[in-house]
């Protein structure tokens, strides 16, 4: 039998459920390394998955509670698609990966796991990454621990100037 260590997971099984929205952030950074939020923008930020797809999984999501695209101002807009680019560049710099999977999922039913905060996944992909294991065993496999992949992340986006 194959063991799958992924110590993170036994804090969302056992742990309590936030009652607030976990994209709702506070404005002091008192909390940035604990939440996992990478950068901050003027009207959004960008914050690692707590419960990955692929090791350096993040989220680009606006400060203001919204669940739609089309509730964004411009400004807001173009500071989510300017940390979008800046993830991927972040990405590109620290993973190397084959690709990079850019989406928004808007509502429930388009698999939205927080349909009430729209947020934009990064999620950079290997050739080969959808091993059998991810087929087969519908589990995925992330090779690096959260708290090691935030500081490898964090000091490339702290030397971004935006």
């Amino acid at each position: 039998m194959e063991v799958l260590w992924a110590p993170w997971r036994l804090n969302y099984i056992l742990g309590p459920k936030p009652e607030e929205c976990v994209f709702c952030i506070p404005e002091h950074t008192d909390e940035d390394a604990e939440r996992c939020i990478l950068a901050r923008g003027e009207h959004c930020f960008v914050i690692m998955n707590k419960f990955p797809y692929n090791n350096g999984h993040l989220l680009v999501t606006p400060y203001r509670h919204v669940s739609s695209l089309l509730d964004l101002t411009v400004e807001e807009s173009n500071d989510c698609m300017t940390w979008l680019r800046h993830s991927v560049s972040v990405l590109e710099k620290a993973f190397h990966p084959h690709g990079i999977n850019v989406g928004l999922n808007l509502g429930e039913a388009a698999g939205a796991g927080i349909a009430q905060h729209m947020h934009f996944q990064i999620v950079p992909r290997w050739n080969g990454d959808a091993s059998f294991m991810a087929v087969f065993g519908e589990t995925s496999v992330i090779p690096e621990h959260l708290v090691s992949t935030y500081n490898r992340l964090k000091p490339l986006f702290d030397a971004i100037t935006a």
